[in-house]
């Protein structure tokens, strides 16, 4: 008797990082449709229609659809362009941020109404091809930094693509060292390495395979969806930080200045 079909490997990718949020409430279908995610995730859910699912977020989907067209992909689903969105690799690269941004504003803005009522031509100098636009740019919340309550900070630091190092695996909960978000009133920042306890299984398994010690992995809301080799994590290094850079000169129109960075060279 043969096995059970195992979902594409960009269904796969795509669930393990759309999984957190969503077990959160944040945004794609509810609970129960989502719980087909985590499967998936976890490497079961043969069965799951994973494209009707993705394309009820309503924050991720869109990118994906408009790298996928930009780059001459069929998927938006394609392995390729679920990296692309999510920690960004060689086909990020090829994407023009300004271009992805006025193709937003024109095919999705007006649909999503409130959800994405900071999106106007005015951000699209701060657009990279990534979900770290979306976090930094789209979502109110580095709007709300100056309030000085701590929630927008958490949610930033948490909502965001974090690389990390495994130091120690535990039973439960994995050692890991990260590097926090921090705003000191003008500007965002990375802080130095410090370590963190994170979940690595749910309820239906793990979304990665065994870890290691010195493992480079991606982290979402607290939680190891990824594991990532040295180049990858490299290009999410590199895209968070462009992505803070470009969002600094909203913030603080003297921080380019301050730092000595010219964001055109980031690109090249």
């Amino acid at each position: 008797m043969s096995g059970a079909i195992s979902q594409p490997r960009g269904h796969r990718l795509f669930a393990r990082y759309a999984c957190a949020p969503n077990a959160r409430g944040y945004c794609g279908p509810p609970a129960v449709a989502g719980a087909g995610l985590e499967a998936v995730a976890c490497g079961h859910g043969a069965g799951v229609d994973v494209p009707s699912l993705a394309a009820r977020f309503s924050g991720a989907w869109p990118y994906q659809c408009l790298i996928a067209d930009l780059a001459g992909i069929a998927d938006p689903l394609d392995e390729r362009v679920v990296r692309a969105y999510w920690t960004g690799n060689a086909l990020t690269r090829e994407i023009n941020g300004r271009q992805l941004g006025e193709l937003l504003l024109e095919r999705f803005a007006s649909q999503a109404g409130h959800y994405w009522s900071h999106l106007t031509p005015g951000l699209l100098d701060e657009v990279t091809p990534t979900h770290a636009f979306h976090v930094f740019g789209v979502y109110p919340w580095t709007r709300l930094l100056a309030t000085g309550r701590d929630e927008p900070l958490h949610v930033l630091d948490s909502c965001r693509i974090r690389s990390a190092e495994v130091l120690e695996v535990r039973p439960e909960l994995v050692l890991v060292r990260a590097r926090a978000l921090t705003w000191d009133g003008r500007q965002l920042e990375l802080a130095e390495p410090a370590d963190e306890e994170v979940t690595w299984r749910s309820a239906r398994g793990a979304f990665t395979g065994p870890l290691r010690e010195g493992a480079c992995v991606a982290l979402h809301w607290g939680h190891i969806c990824d594991e990532l080799g040295e180049r990858a994590g490299s290009e999410l290094d590199h895209w968070t930080e462009l992505q803070i850079e470009t969002t600094n000169q909203r913030l603080d129109p003297s921080a380019r200045a301050a730092h000595g960075r010219d964001v055109a060279a980031w690109l090249r």
